[in-house]
Formats: C-alpha cells, structure tokens, sequence
C-alpha cells in the first residue's frame, strides 16, 4: 500500500473538508462589475487563441458557495469528453458498490478430495479484480498445495462468467486493439505492475552483446515472442501486438534497454497460464486441460484472494486515468445491481445515477470515455461535481482527482507536471481527458477569496498543437479569481511545468511521462 506524510494527509483532508462543507472565510462585498466581468472577459481573451477557431470550445464555470454560474460558453452543447467519463463511473461506483467494496478471486473444487488427490476439477474464479498480479496467482496455488491437494484427476477450468464474453468496447477504435490502455475487459485478468494494468504484460528489450534479449513482466510463455530487433546505435524499436493473435513482433535497433506494454488477446486464457505454472510450481499436478466454464454450484472454496477495497482503488484509478478500471467497474455495477456483468447494465447504473443527481445532457458508451460516441455536456459535468459535494464519501472520491503541479505521481497524477509555481499548484482537483482532438478538464479550484468553484473546460476538434494551455490558464485565472479585485492581463498567464502530451492522457504512454 502507497504511503504518504501525515502533514500531506492532514492537509488534503482539511481541504476535502473544507469542498464538502464551504468555505470557512467571512463572505466579501460582492461586486459583479468588478469580479465577475473582468473574470468572464479574460476567458474570453483566453478561448480566443486560434487554434480553437475551427474547433468546438464548451466552458462552464460555477460558485459552489452560491451556486452562480460565473461564466458559460455552449454550456449545453454535447461534446467528447474523453476520460472526463470516469467522473461519472466513478462516482457511481461509489455509490452503488460502497468505498469498501472489494474484489474477491477464489479456487474451488469439485468432486471428492481423498488423500492428496481431487477427483474432480479445479477452478479458478474471478469477479473482475484489476489488481490481482502474478504473484497473487501463485499465492492462490500455494494455499491449494497447503490445503493438502497434490494432484487434480480433471480439469483447470477458468470461470470468467461473473462477466459476459464481449471483451471489448462497441465503438473502441480496431487500431487500439493491441494497446494496453484499451485492453480486453473479463472477470479473470492481471496486471504486471503496481499502476495495475490489466490484461497487458511489460515486453522488455536490451542489448546483450551483438544479439537483442527480450524479457517479459510478469514472466510468462503465453505471448509467442518473434524478435527481429538488431543491436544498433540508437534505440528506435517496435514492439507490437499483431491484431487478434497472442503474437509479439519486434523490429528495428537496441542500443538502450527499452520496454512496452502490450494487451494480451484473450485475459481468461493468459490468467489460467499464469496459474497453472503457479500449480506446477508448488507441486499441484492438473492432469486434465484448461478449459473455460462456470463453477458447479456445489463446489467447495480451497483458496481465496480480495483485493484493495474501492476507495483505495480509486487513486491508481483517477490519478492514471486507467481505462480498464473504468470498464472492470462498469460491468461489477451491472453485475451488482441487475445481475448482469454487462456494459449495457452498468451503463445504465451510471445514467441512472447521472440523472438522478440533476444531469441532463449525456449519452455514455462505455466507462472509460475511449468511445468518440461518448458525449456531455460542460454544463452536464458541473451539475455532477456540484451534485457529489452533498455524498458521504466525496471527500475520498475529492483526493482521487489529480491535482495540479504536485509531483507526487499518485498525488498529482495526469496533472504533477501542469500548472507548476502558480495559483493552481496543489489547489486545482481536476479530472483530465485526452484523445486525438480532444482534450477536457473539469473538477474544483478555490478562488483567491477562498471561494470553491467547479469548472468543466471541453475542447473539441482542433487540427494541430494541443491546446490544454488553454485549460491550464483557465484554471489559474479561476485560482485567482477575486469578486473584488481583477487579475490582471490574461494574455500574460502563463503555466510552469512540462508540455503535457496532446493525443492521449500522459499516464498512458508508457514509462509514464506524468
């Protein structure tokens, strides 16, 4: 479990407290002409940059205290949000699962154990836990040897059921197949690493004297490896998937270790790989073949992992901006709720749970916002984040949020490296958004009078240079924002910190820049 300073814990949590309840400052003299105008006019300056004149611009931007909309820009227009959809899953997950829900994946047998042999099947259950990691596997096998069972007469029978079979998205794009970020979603998968990745495996290349070495984490024969890669001068290779195929292609020169991760084809199949080799390992024999199927209902429990609960979850979750947790959630809802492990029923969990909080404008395709067909409007994200201050767990939910220019990976997330050394460092909780011309940013800000604000910024459909400078001198021109005094030259805004990446969220590409 990440750990983090007591003053850091005490201080995210007074400023949790302080979004859930209000500002404790004395309230100003308002003056509108003063604040408020010199406010709407520099955003106006600000969306004014041309790379937006061809694209779409949504903006809204709210008093939490008040509940004044301080400035709107086609507050109702539906536009891609991208990641800004894990708002919504998120927060539906968290109140329709609870912060301590967690994720259990067991062993069971069937038939009659006598002695050290299970005359019957054994199988490997899932729920959908995106955290489970080799090592997890491999200690499930070991408590199957502890439990006496040396040899299994019948089958390694990998039970995926607490989900349905459609593995990936409708609308995902055919040439994210093979990424790891739009990874196949079953009830049965793992991740290499502790941002838990699941359903991808780290495929790494290194120079080893005139001939390129491939490794894999966690190590595992299920990928076939066709290594074509050359020791050069430089390292420029690729590592790929080839589409629909456990088959790994490298090509081009090794100079520098470098590695990638890659989605596995089918998750059911590399986790039964893994854990049969875990049995091996341990010295439990399964004499029959892996095969796929639901547990019988008389079969007895040998095993049992759970995971992290939810709210823990929820960091690695929002900070990285994971997609396959949105969709492992999405599909845990349906399942809980209508008893179908579906997109369609979780979808409607999440829809159920927007319109009920006020959301109006929204059409959801998936949890991650992968989908272009995924759509809100600015307007719809501020009714939300405004809805969720009133929930008994949003000060939990609050610190899963990236906040801007703290570089702490797991504090700042996709935003540690924007808005560095001005107003909205370590104040902006924001949730990003980023496709290929698309980029989004919406969450919470406290004024320069100590007055909470939630914004959503949507920018759609410009053609070249990302434009979340624009989102960044927003948010700090909403960081100094005064009712009373105004801020100065837009124009002269300016964030610290490094470019962010334009076409997809930082944390994704691999080793993460942010």
């Amino acid at each position: 479990m990440r750990r983090t300073s007591a003053s850091l814990v005490a201080g995210t949590l007074v400023a949790a407290l302080a979004w859930a309840s209000g500002p404790s400052t004395p309230a100003v003299a308002l003056d509108p002409a003063v604040g408020v105008a010199d406010l709407t006019q520099d955003i106006n300056q600000i969306l004014s940059d041309s790379r937006l004149t061809i694209a779409r611009a949504g903006v809204v931007v709210k008093s939490a205290k008040t509940g004044e909309e301080l400035y709107a820009t086609d507050a109702g227009k539906l536009l891609t949000p991208a990641s800004n959809t894990k708002l919504f899953t998120s927060a539906a997950a968290v109140e329709t699962l609870g912060l301590d829900y967690r994720f259990p994946t067991t062993v069971l047998g069937t038939g009659r154990k006598a002695g050290s042999v299970l005359a019957g099947d054994l199988v490997l259950r899932g729920t959908g836990d995106p955290t489970m990691l080799a090592e997890d596997y491999d200690a499930l096998a070991a408590k199957v040897a502890a439990a006496g069972v040396k040899v299994v007469t019948g089958k390694l029978v990998a039970d995926d059921t607490w989900f349905d079979s459609q593995r990936l998205g409708n609308d995902w794009s055919w040439d994210d197949e093979t990424a790891y970020y739009a990874a196949p979603i079953s009830a049965l998968t793992a991740s290499p690493d502790r941002d838990y990745d699941a359903g991808s495996v780290i495929v790494s290349v290194a120079a080893d004297g005139d001939k390129v070495k491939v490794s894999t984490t966690p190590e595992t024969d299920y990928l076939k490896i066709v290594n074509k890669a050359t020791v050069g001068a430089e390292t420029d290779v690729l590592i790929e998937r080839q589409h629909g195929t456990r088959t790994v292609v490298i090509t081009g020169t090794v100079a520098e270790p470098y590695q990638e991760w890659v989605a596995v084809d089918d998750p059911t199949a590399y986790v039964s790989s893994l854990f049969r080799k875990s049995l091996a390992g341990h010295g439990v024999k399964v004499l029959g073949p892996t095969t796929a199927g639901a547990a019988p209902s008389g079969a007895k429990e040998l095993a049992r992992h759970e995971s992290m609960t939810l709210g823990e979850l929820l960091v690695p979750f929002m900070k990285l901006s994971n997609n396959i947790h949105a969709e492992i959630l999405t599909k845990a809802m349906g399942r809980k709720v209508s008893g179908q492990g579906t997109w369609s029923a979780g979808l409607k969990v999440s829809t159920d749970f927007a319109k009920a909080n006020g959301v109006q404008v929204i059409n959801m395709r998936d949890g991650s916002g992968l989908s272009r067909r995924d759509g809100f409007s600015p307007g719809s994200i501020v009714q939300l984040l405004t809805a969720v201050r009133a929930k008994p767990w949003f000060s939990t939910w609050y610190e899963s949020l990236p906040i801007a220019g703290n570089p702490d990976r797991f504090t700042g997330g996709t935003l540690r490296s924007r808005m560095r050394g001005t107003p909205a460092e370590n104040n902006v909780h924001a949730k990003t958004g980023s496709l290929t011309g698309v980029t989004s940013l919406s969450g919470y800000v406290t004024s320069a009078d100590g007055e909470p604000l939630i914004f959503s910024i949507m920018l759609n459909q410009y053609l070249s240079g990302s434009p979340k400078d624009i989102e960044d001198k927003i948010a700090v021109r909403l960081a100094q924002f005064s009712r009373t005094a105004a801020a100065g030259d837009a124009a002269a805004l300016r964030t610290a910190g490094e470019p962010a990446p334009g076409d997809l969220e930082c944390s994704w590409l691999k080793p993460a820049p942010c």
